[in-house]
């Protein structure tokens, strides 16, 4: 097919989406739809039933949304979500082919893709799904014992000498940077005064209840379960340690979109329809609280989930707040974009943390992972708005600024952490 012929296809799609941009609340079709949209024959998806796997946390919304509310069929594909276990699952199935796609923590992509601790295989980031809405919650012996934040869990610690045990779900993943983080920005080294262990975000609140941790960093609904269950509290929420800070991707492999271009558009514009249409309103997001929470999918109350997606926050001892920072699947575009920065700043962790024991290239392998020339076209199909810069800039808790110039530098400037091997 000639280059124009493809273009005319393109550009069927930009009209077509733009057309049905408000059938959204009933996943309702318009009529004719598919025609308009494969008109030139050139961006049919080549494989029209997409297997995307999850874990059971709040914010697998999207991925749920696209299929319960009909967007998938919109866009010519039908996506079929896989409840999985552990993100050593969701790994292991992404590699093997088990799974086309997943809802998958942002660092775990870039991890499989330089064989860190595991299998080593090409893969893409397709989108950001979420921005916010993780949190890190200690143990209510603890925070009776006055550990409550970052800096008097230090002196608790310093006081009460014990071995101390922190739980994360995934070793190269997002919630294992942020507790680790979190624990040096308040001067506790995570590799020498603490042991770290890794859990299944579900799985968390059982182990605490039964004493197994102190502490565990994990996506909602389980740092507000644990406070429901009068266990714990939380400490920090992770827009705290980094506000707006990138969190799960829909990851695939490089082969999946080499040999499925088109299904991985069509994927994605109803990915991001359902996350616009989850941020469009209020009465969206407790349709969508009532959704994920039933048992094929997070499995828990609705109250668990509906209240810190409203921003409606508690920390287990008495303080409320509303949180404007809270998790968001859309904010107008500004969450979906897969900017180089985010996974490049992975990466920096992964070898302050010694899980890379020399420099990547960063910036290369950023290039070769995040998928921003086909985000651009969904996006502009989507009349979706896209940043001019595939960097930004962000200020984390410790305040030392992240802004992708020169991660090297960056990567050996913090006091703490591993050990050089």
């Amino acid at each position: 097919m000639n280059k124009d012929a493809i273009n005319m296809g393109r550009r069927s799609i930009v009209k077509a989406a733009a057309a049905t941009a408000t059938v959204a609340a009933t996943g309702g079709m318009i009529p004719g739809l598919q025609a308009a949209v494969y008109a030139a024959g050139s961006d049919k998806p080549e494989k029209e039933e997409v297997r995307i796997g999850f874990i059971p946390l709040t914010d697998c919304a999207s991925i749920v949304m696209a299929s319960v509310l009909g967007f998938d069929k919109k866009y010519g594909v039908k996506i079929v979500p896989t409840k999985e276990a552990s993100w050593a699952g969701v790994r292991d199935k992404l590699v093997n082919g088990e799974l086309d796609m997943a809802h998958v923590l942002y660092g775990l992509v870039y991890g499989v893709h330089l064989g860190l601790g595991g299998p080593k295989k090409d893969m893409a980031v397709l989108m950001t799904l979420n921005h916010n809405g993780q949190a890190i919650t200690l143990s209510k012996k603890l925070a009776e014992a006055g550990a409550v934040d970052g800096p008097s869990l230090a002196k608790v610690m310093a006081k009460d000498k014990r071995d101390y045990t922190f739980a994360q779900t995934f070793p190269t993943g997002t919630h294992a940077m942020w507790l680790y983080y979190w624990l040096a920005s308040a001067g506790i080294d995570p590799m020498k005064d603490a042991k770290v262990i890794t859990v299944p975000p579900p799985q968390m609140v059982a182990n605490m209840r039964v004493g197994n941790m102190d502490g565990y960093c994990v996506g909602e609904p389980w740092g507000h379960r644990a406070i429901m269950d009068g266990i714990g509290i939380t400490a920090v929420t992770t827009q705290d340690i980094w506000k707006d800070h990138p969190e799960k991707v829909l990851g695939t492999t490089g082969d999946f979109v080499k040999k499925y271009p088109n299904t991985a558009r069509a994927v994605m514009m109803a990915v991001m329809e359902a996350s616009r249409w989850i941020d469009a309103s209020l009465q969206n997001k407790m349709k969508m609280a009532e959704t994920v929470a039933d048992k094929a999918y997070v499995n828990t109350g609705v109250d668990a989930i509906n209240q810190r997606i409203l921003g409606r926050y508690q920390n287990g001892l008495g303080k409320t707040w509303d949180d404007p920072n809270h998790m968001k699947f859309f904010n107008d575009g500004a969450v979906n974009f897969p900017y180089l920065s985010d996974g490049m700043w992975f990466l920096t962790q992964h070898k302050r943390w010694g899980l890379l024991k020399a420099h990547p290239d960063y910036l290369g392998v950023a290039k070769q992972i995040n998928q921003i020339d086909l985000y651009r076209e969904v996006a502009s199909a989507m009349k979706v708005s896209v940043p001019k810069d595939v960097m930004r800039s962000s200020k984390l808790i410790d305040g030392v600024v992240w802004d992708g110039k020169d991660p090297a530098k960056y990567a050996d400037s913090f006091k703490t952490k591993a050990a050089a091997a």
